[in-house]
C-alpha cells in the first residue's frame, strides 16, 4: 500500500466538493455559461479529434483500455483495480448526484440549459440531469489507476486523455463545465483510493 495517492484522493475530493458546492444555485452562472460557450464553440473540424478519445469515458471501452494496460504490464493487481473502479463509478455517480437533488432541474444537458449550444454526434442527449458527468468519472478514475503501473516517461498520456475526455465532453454539448469538474475530482478520488493498492 503506497500512501502517497492519499494526496491526489484528498485533491480529487475537494475538486469534487468545490464543484457540488458551486453547482448548488438556482441558476447556471454567467461564469460556467461563458467557459461552456468557449469550449462548445471550438471549430467543428475539431470533432473528429475529440470523439476517438472521448469514447475513453464509455464504460465498455474504458474499461477494455485499462484492462489492456494492466495485462500488456502483466499486472493483476492493475486489473482488479480497474474492474473496481468501473464498478464504483457507478456508485460514486450516483452519491454526488444525490447530493445536488435539489438543484438537478438546474443541472440539465446545455441542450436544455444552455442558449445556443451546440450538440454534435447523434448521441449528445439534449436534455435529462447531466451532473456530474458519468464519463469523466470512468476516465478520471480509470487513468488514475493506470498511472500507478505506466513508466514515469508516459503520466503524462493517460492525463492528456483524461483532459481530452473532459473537454469534449463539453465541446459535444454534453455537459456543462461543472458537471466534468465534479466527474475528475469524483474520478481521481475513486482512482487514487484503489491506486493505493495497486502499487
Amino acid at each position: 500500500m503506497n500512501p502517497w495517492w492519499l494526496i491526489p484522493a484528498a485533491v480529487g475530493l475537494v475538486a469534487v466538493t468545490i464543484s457540488v458546492f458551486a453547482a448548488r444555485q438556482v441558476v447556471i452562472s454567467a461564469t460556467e455559461s461563458r467557459v461552456f460557450h468557449a469550449l462548445n464553440g471550438l471549430p467543428d473540424g475539431l470533432f473528429p479529434w475529440l470523439w476517438l478519445p472521448m469514447q475513453l469515458g464509455n464504460l465498455v471501452v474504458g474499461a477494455a483500455a485499462g484492462l489492456l494496460v494492466a495485462l500488456l504490464d502483466h499486472d493483476l493487481t492493475a486489473a482488479i483495480g480497474v474492474v473496481l473502479v468501473v464498478a464504483l463509478k457507478l456508485v460514486v455517480e450516483r452519491f454526488v448526484r444525490r447530493e445536488i437533488a435539489d438543484y438537478l432541474a438546474v443541472r440539465q444537458r446545455p441542450g436544455t440549459s444552455q442558449t445556443g449550444a451546440i450538440l454534435r454526434g447523434r448521441d449528445v442527449p439534449s436534455s435529462g440531469p447531466s451532473f456530474p458527468s458519468g464519463h469523466v468519472i470512468l476516465a478520471a478514475g480509470v487513468a488514475t489507476v493506470v498511472l500507478a503501473i505506466v513508466p514515469s516517461a508516459w503520466w503524462w498520456v493517460p492525463a492528456l486523455l483524461t483532459v481530452l475526455v473532459a473537454v469534449g465532453r463539453v465541446y459535444v454539448g454534453a455537459h456543462n463545465p461543472l458537471d466534468v469538474a465534479a466527474g475528475l475530482g469524483a474520478g481521481v478520488f475513486l482512482g487514487s483510493l484503489v491506486a493505493m493498492f495497486v502499487e
